[in-house]
């Protein structure tokens, strides 16, 4: 396709979109020349009309594509949905991306590709100038005086002074006595005095700085303080001139001792000073934890940083509906002014490319570390609340490994990220199941084998029917009817059939030619002394005890193991050579103006670094949690497959589970699909062929044999899924479906009883 024909399907798909879809277009469906004799002389060509309603992609209410030969057709005639269909057919696989450099074009393409984790952050720094308002206000300093025309008796603003203003006051109040009882700290006690005032309601206040050097002031802007341009100090200006104003000038400073050859100002570091750093630290910990609360932590940090290291005469304090020009005749410059407490788009913070809640849990590693090697004796903490952090630990760090590898592939090649990605993207389970593999054999218990078993087939249904169907319904919700590319999306479906038939092969092998034994079988006699039927318990396909399994069993079993992987590099040859027409990803660069190539984030080294580091800390976590886990599974009121299918399984694909949503809700339901099904052929195909090649290496007793409920629940829900993908396009009732499905197999593992000898 042509670049001018992309830029011009991209400004009308601009215009129907909303302004969140504006923001960040990073996919664009576009209309391809169809294949067939029919439309071989025929184009799709953009939309003719402009259109009112909410833009929703692919529906018949809102885009009716016009079917021309030489010229487009009138926009009023509408080809028959018969006619619309067949020309869909052709166009849902023509995928455009939009990026705005290469490097996050090759992260998107990479997202396309068969078997990569999907990233949804950005692996560059998006150029400030081009971020919505929204984003712009959550990174914005707090010292920029604007007009503001709303009520600041708000609920948040109400909060914060319950959560944490009359403390904050009340401790610069205490200071404030302190700093007067010792004389010499007379000026900082009248600071704290007017900073008390200040923290109790700091909304519409601003605090200001006399006696800067300051070249110029903005006169034309009726709330802009002035310009620090030029001078030495790095915070941010208020507002640059765009134009020269003359210069005004200004009295000269009368002189006075300097800040440090005062007497006052080591009695204040002494003693006021560090009580504050104890106050100030804790509102700022505990509003950033809060994550809505962000605008009161930057508040604290500057004050801490900025305004309690200035002298106290230079500080002031006043309304914002009072323009400050100066003190005496100085200048002066704003150094904190605060409108809100509470920002409920903080949500979408990021730290380093790392969304704000993946950053908040990361110091859960550190108590997992702490409480789990030096609490051997769990005096200060039990068990359950060992396994429960160091479970919740591992949430971060998949966070910090998913970053990783899609920085180091969006900066490489294919086969440099493609080894990255086999290497790590199965990390996180893989340390998981191994631990626990090894911690079972040398305990001699076989429970964790199945509770092994149990996770690894609790990610399969999660990733089958939990991923597709939650994202199905916000999607949905959102966009009403979504469509996705049905060839594509089937040809995921077929490895995942293939790869679930392979796995759960050895266990419908073993119980056509296994022997059934059970335990505990008792001979119920009848009241006239005949002899009745026999009950017993525990039955199960003993292969241990006769030369079927070493001699038939496991041959299939490494037969398979070497077949899955196989197919696994059949499909990346298949989708991305032979036949990547399937998913025909095109990428178009957007041009951002002041944008001059791409800032990465994380640079390959670091980005390999971290990914080292995260890997060692999840061993110790996974560790930690089945060293733990025991108590958990001797719950008498919850099967221990129930354990196995919800925690283990499902609280490392945290972070997929997410990427997910995101993408569902910028209507890239093909993306969301894509999520759960890559995770669910790596299962199969990667990691439990990689467990096999362990356990051949060293025998932890692990064999590929599954209980009936994983086996009929797994093939149940590959055979579900490929049913609601045949269609092309879900919606909220679809994504219901499976998720129901997925809560009913769960109230099965529930009631289910626990694996025998357990």
């Amino acid at each position: 396709m042509s670049v001018s024909s992309t830029h011009s399907s991209d400004t009308s798909s601009r215009r129907r979109r909303p302004a969140e879809h504006a923001q960040d277009p990073s996919l664009q469906h576009e209309p391809q020349e169809g294949n067939n004799h029919e439309l071989s002389s025929e184009r799709l060509c953009g939309d003719q009309f402009n259109s009112t309603d909410s833009y929703t992609p692919f529906t018949h209410h809102t885009v009716c594509p016009s079917l021309c030969a030489t010229k487009c057709i009138s926009t009023h005639a509408c080809p028959s949905h018969h006619a619309y269909d067949d020309g869909w057919a052709e166009v849902q696989s023509k995928r455009t991306i939009r990026a705005e450099n290469e490097v996050e074009a090759n992260k998107l393409v990479n997202n396309y590709r068969f078997g990569f984790r999907k990233w949804k952050s950005h692996v560059t720094e998006r150029p400030f100038e081009v971020r919505s308002e929204v984003v712009k206000e959550l990174y914005s300093e707090l010292n920029i005086i604007k007009p503001h025309s709303g009520n600041l008796i708000t609920c948040g603003n109400i909060g914060y002074v319950f959560l944490f203003g009359w403390w904050v006051s009340l401790g610069y109040f205490l200071v404030s006595l302190l700093m007067f009882i010792t004389i010499a700290g007379v000026p900082y006690g009248k600071l704290c005095l007017k900073l008390s005032c200040y923290f109790l309601w700091p909304f519409g206040k601003v605090i200001h700085e006399f006696g800067n050097t300051i070249e110029r002031c903005c006169e034309r802007v009726p709330d802009c303080e002035c310009n620090t341009e030029g001078t030495e100090d790095t915070s941010p200006v208020l507002l640059p001139p765009s134009t020269e104003m003359p210069i005004t000038e200004f009295p000269a400073l009368p002189y006075r001792t300097p800040y440090w050859r005062r007497f006052s100002t080591y009695v204040w570091l002494l003693l006021g000073y560090p009580l504050l750093i104890v106050v100030h630290s804790l509102a700022c910990f505990l509003s950033w934890i809060l994550v809505f609360t962000i605008p009161v932590s930057k508040m604290n940090a500057r004050t801490l940083g900025v305004i309690l290291l200035l002298a106290p005469e230079d500080v002031s304090v006043s309304s914002c509906s009072q323009r400050k020009a100066g003190h005496d005749g100085y200048e002066s410059r704003a150094l904190l002014c605060c409108y809100h407490a509470v920002n409920w788009y903080y949500y979408k913070y990021t730290v380093d490319g790392i969304n704000v809640f993946a950053v908040n849990l990361l110091p859960l590693v550190i108590v997992a570390m702490v409480i789990g090697y030096i609490d051997r004796e769990n005096k200060y903490a039990t068990s359950d609340v060992k396994f429960a952090v160091a479970i919740c630990s591992i949430i971060p760090l998949s966070y910090y490994i998913g970053m990783g590898i899609a920085s180091i592939s969006a900066q490489s090649n294919f086969a440099v990220g493609a080894v990255v990605n086999a290497s790590f993207g199965s990390i996180t389970e893989l340390t998981f199941y191994i631990t626990a593999l090894l911690r079972g054999h040398q305990a001699g218990n076989p429970c964790l084998q199945e509770v092994v078993k149990a996770a690894l087939t609790g990610t399969l249904l999660g990733c089958i029917l939990f991923i597709p169907g939650i994202c199905m319904i916000i999607g949905g919700l959102k966009h009403s009817e979504q469509t996705f590319n049905s060839r594509s999306t089937g040809v995921s479906a077929a490895l995942l059939f293939i790869s679930v038939g392979g796995v759960f092969a050895p266990t419908l092998f073993s119980k056509a030619y296994g022997n059934l034994v059970c335990d505990a079988c008792t001979n119920s006699t009848t009241g006239n002394g005949s002899s009745g039927p026999f009950v017993c318990h525990n039955c199960h396909y003993d292969l241990n005890n006769g030369t079927l399994f070493h001699s038939h069993v496991q041959p299939l079993v490494y037969t398979i193991s070497a077949l899955l992987p196989a197919a696994y590099i059949i499909g990346l040859i298949f989708t991305l050579k032979t036949h990547s027409h399937i998913y025909d990803i095109q990428v178009g660069e957007r041009q951002e103006t002041g944008h001059h190539g791409a800032v990465v984030h994380w640079s390959r080294w670091r980005s390999l670094v971290i990914l080292i580091l995260a890997t060692v800390l999840t061993s110790a976590c996974a560790d930690l949690a089945t060293e733990h886990i025991q108590p958990i599974l001797n719950q008498p009121n919850v099967s221990q497959y129930f354990i196995g299918v919800t925690i283990l399984a499902m609280v490392p694909e945290i972070p997929e589970i997410v990427n997910g949503i995101q993408f569902a809700l910028q209507n890239n339901i093909s993306l969301s699909l894509e999520v759960g099904i890559c995770i669910a052929v790596q299962v199969c195909m990667l990691q439990i062929p990689i467990l096999v090649l362990f356990n051949a290496f060293y025998d932890v007793g692990f064999a590929l044999l599954f209980s009936d409920l994983h086996l009929w629940a797994s093939i149940f829900s590959v055979i579900l899924v490929n049913y609601i993908f045949m269609d092309g396009k879900s919606d909220y009732f679809q994504g219901t479906a499976l998720v129901i499905v997925y809560l009913i197999l769960l109230a099965l593992y529930y009631y289910a009883p626990s694996p025998a000898g357990c």
